[in-house]
């Protein structure tokens, strides 16, 4: 079994102090990233997209509901699935009360492929009360490639987009994709302080993914309505 070596209280304090030291250096390089990040630069977005949501068709402005920026969560959830992908909403799951981002100006919203009809009832089933719109008739997901042709089949993938807004003029200013989503839910950030980790079997070291009978990381995500416990 892979578990952490067992030592005396003073040994773990000296091994802690020495990660610490990485850790804030860790953290000043978030800090400069971040500000780089935000030092990117910016490009108009001047298609017009029709999106559908609880009040109907919507544009992309429509989605800032009045406020400064806007953060787009592209779920995975194709036109012909009868369900949305678990692991987008174990994602979802996560976002708090979003009163603390439109306090600061930002609105958040997540956007689908599939048609409203089919996200309505799923949404309803999870709980969910937060924004939530269909992009079935637009080209938004394959313009911000969440939703891609391989092998002459149109594929999806979970991403992040964030927009910016001048008046009437919306700008996009960043997007990631897959792994680049690892930091910004609680559970993986959560999970990354534990000693068992996030249990996905290319995490070191080896062998800790299975240690003590751990469920086997994002292979074992369900709906949470789908767990026994």
């Amino acid at each position: 079994m892979s578990l952490p070596e067992i030592v005396t209280r003073a040994d773990w304090r000296a091994a802690r102090a020495a990660l610490l030291a990485k850790e804030k250096a860790a953290t000043r390089a978030r800090d400069a990233l971040n500000a780089e990040r935000r030092g990117l630069p910016m490009v108009e977005v001047d298609k017009e997209y029709v999106f559908e949501g609880g009040d109907g068709k919507a544009t992309l402005l429509d989605l800032f509901g009045g406020r400064d920026q806007l953060v787009v969560y592209h779920f995975m959830f194709a036109p012909e699935w009868d369900a949305g992908c678990r692991s987008c909403s174990a994602f979802l799951d996560q976002i708090g009360h979003l009163a603390h981002l439109r306090a600061r100006g930002t609105s958040f919203a997540a956007v689908s492929r599939a048609p409203y009809p089919k996200i309505l009832p799923f949404k309803a089933r999870m709980g969910w009360t937060l924004p939530w719109f269909s992009s079935y008739v637009s080209d938004f997901n394959a313009d911000f490639e969440v939703t891609l042709e391989h092998e002459g089949e149109l594929v999806e993938r979970p991403g992040l987009s964030c927009f910016l807004r001048d008046r009437e003029r919306v700008f996009h200013t960043y997007s990631t994709y897959e792994r680049g989503l690892d930091g910004v839910g609680s559970t993986t950030s959560l999970l990354d302080l534990t000693a068992l980790g996030r249990q996905e079997p290319w995490e070191k070291p080896e062998g800790r993914a299975t240690a003590l009978g751990a469920p086997a990381g994002s292979e074992g995500v369900r709906y949470h309505d789908e767990y026994e416990d």
